[in-house]
């Protein structure tokens, strides 16, 4: 056990030192997740340095009583594991609003949390293809709300970058 915890601090310490190629742009779909401020999302990343990026998601969820549509926003520094593997970590806000068409206290409202994003991604770039897939979770304390609280999950993301 001590032998793979050593492993595992070289190769985290090592990373910090190689800098992931972040692309410029990259659109797509993160997929998954839990809470008021996780679902279904239409994401946008925007890229800062070569190592920092901005993730921007608009998404929503549904039940059958029940819609919630939410904004969330993630800085996030990144790492280079291998050639085009990656993993990345950063904080984070988000906004939700919701509507339950029950009868009863909880009809409408505004969910906000803060939280962070961490996850692993490998960028089909370095085999020239503009694709960059993800798994990652982001974790959120809702502080506002009628089921506010901590919620996470993880996802899947797939985007095309340019």
């Amino acid at each position: 056990m001590k032998k793979i915890f050593v492993i595992l601090i070289v190769i985290l310490s090592t990373s910090l030192y190689a800098e992931a190629q972040v692309n410029p742009h990259a659109i797509g779909l993160r997929l998954g997740g839990d809470g008021y401020t996780n679902g279904a999302e239409i994401s946008y990343q925007q890229g800062i340095s070569t190592r920092n990026r901005l993730e921007l998601d608009f998404g929503f969820r549904g039940y059958k009583y029940y819609n919630n549509m939410f904004l969330s926003a993630t800085y996030q520094w990144n790492w280079n594991i291998v050639s085009g593997l990656n993993w990345y970590v950063g904080p984070g806000a988000a906004v939700g609003f919701y509507n339950w068409d029950g009868d009863d206290d909880r009809s409408n409202g505004v969910n906000f949390g803060i939280g962070g994003q961490i996850g692993i991604e490998f960028d089909f770039n370095v085999l020239d293809a503009p694709i960059l897939l993800s798994i990652d979770s982001r974790p959120m304390w809702d502080f506002v709300g009628y089921d506010n609280g901590f919620g996470w999950g993880a996802a899947l993301g797939i985007r095309y970058t340019w």
